[in-house]
């Protein structure tokens, strides 16, 4: 019973900061969209979007690797702040699909997601062995997506939004399921609270993820 406590009061910290941390890049990304300065400031100086696309990447790699150097809140607000980022460069998104379809498939991607993470809470199998593949499958689909910014084909755009969207559908239970397992070995609250940043993390990635695949498969273009 109490282990059992422990576990739902870290999944309760975890779907609530992954929570935020969609709001906050939900808003962000539609206010940005809705102001006209600020398209044009972000998106037609390739400097400032590369800049902060590397900026998201670093925010990633600094959290991940110094987590057990920083306090719970400063981690937090790291993560806070990767979402507003990250919002920014999603508005990009607006401009693309209609808003309708975006909302459609939001939803969409948020009853995928719940299903997914509760199998991965309750499910008795294992699923490291399949996580592992995921990983490489990832990794192959990374490297697969930058080849294909040289060859711009149409057909293998979605045939690797299609592998991406296998993918991250398994990551959300393999996710969840890790997140599980640390929870009932953590040792003190506040390895509980940074292992539940880096969990809200991980799932609002595989989340975005899953969404902007799921867009471009049957996202309705303006």
């Amino acid at each position: 019973m109490v282990m059992q406590t422990k576990t739902n009061e870290f999944f309760q910290k975890v779907y609530t900061w992954m929570f935020l941390g969609l709001l906050i890049s939900g808003l962000t990304s539609y206010f940005v969209s809705s102001s006209e300065s600020a398209l044009n400031f972000i998106f037609s100086n390739i400097i400032i979007f590369y800049g902060l696309i590397v900026l998201e990447l670093a925010l990633v790699i600094i959290l991940v690797s110094a987590i057990k150097k920083m306090s719970p809140n400063f981690a937090k607000w790291m993560f806070f702040v990767y979402s507003f980022i990250n919002g920014i460069t999603l508005s990009a998104i607006f401009l693309i699909y209609t808003q309708s379809s975006i909302v459609v498939v939001f939803f969409i991607t948020a009853g995928m997601f719940g299903l997914l993470s509760l199998y991965g809470f309750f499910t008795d199998r294992d699923l490291t062995s399949i996580g592992r593949i995921l990983f490489f499958g990832l990794i192959g689909i990374i490297l697969a997506s930058l080849v294909n910014i040289f060859i711009k084909s149409v057909v293998f755009d979605l045939t690797l939004a299609v592998l991406a969207i296998v993918i991250f559908t398994g990551l959300i239970a393999y996710d969840t399921q890790k997140l599980k397992k640390f929870s009932e070995s953590a040792r003190n609250k506040t390895e509980i609270s940074k292992v539940a940043i880096i969990g809200a993390l991980s799932l609002y990635l595989d989340f975005i993820n899953l969404f902007l695949n799921l867009l471009r498969m049957f996202g309705q273009r303006k």
